[in-house]
């Protein structure tokens, strides 16, 4: 899939927040005012996964967005706040430009290590987040407002660095 990443503009917001919609289910997913807080803090940065030609598939079948992560710096740590990729882009190398992409950044603003929150019952993302080199950190009891358990993963920047 031919795809680029680029930084977030201000007119891309009702699409991100309406993929975040269809990635999470209510609890999980981020109402309007939780989205744009989180792009919106000074220390985060927003990534987003367009078309090459910013016009979606031949045929029309995926949006000209097909993901977007939202990541933070706190000094030395790194956050992925949301990484979301439409169902029909899933399994093509977008989350993994995304996740890739904000690492690098975060790394090249300082940051050691970096660490995220997914729902324990979110097995493909738990798949996704161990083949990249997370793993376990701690677990947060009803973390979502749904009442569902989190899995704090972490992922060492430096090492991964190295080891590229």
């Amino acid at each position: 899939m031919d795809f680029a990443l680029r930084d977030f503009r201000k007119e891309d917001f009702e699409t991100l927040w309406t993929i975040d919609q269809r990635c999470f289910a209510p609890g999980i997913a981020y109402s309007q005012q939780e989205l744009g807080t989180y792009i919106g803090q000074r220390a985060s940065f927003t990534l987003v996964a367009e078309t090459a030609d910013g016009r979606g598939a031949a045929q029309g079948s995926l949006p000209a967005i097909l993901g977007f992560v939202v990541a933070e710096t706190r000094r030395s740590i790194g956050h992925i706040i949301t990484i979301d990729v439409v169902p029909d882009a899933r399994r093509t190398g977008v989350g993994s430009r995304l996740l890739a992409g904000a690492e690098e950044r975060l790394r090249a603003a300082g940051c050691q290590e970096v660490y995220l929150e997914t729902a324990v019952d979110n097995r493909d993302a738990l798949i996704f987040y161990k083949q990249r080199g997370y793993f376990l950190n701690h677990v947060v009891p009803g973390y979502y407002s749904n009442g569902v358990d989190a899995l704090v993963l972490q992922k060492d920047l430096l090492s991964a660095a190295r080891a590229s």
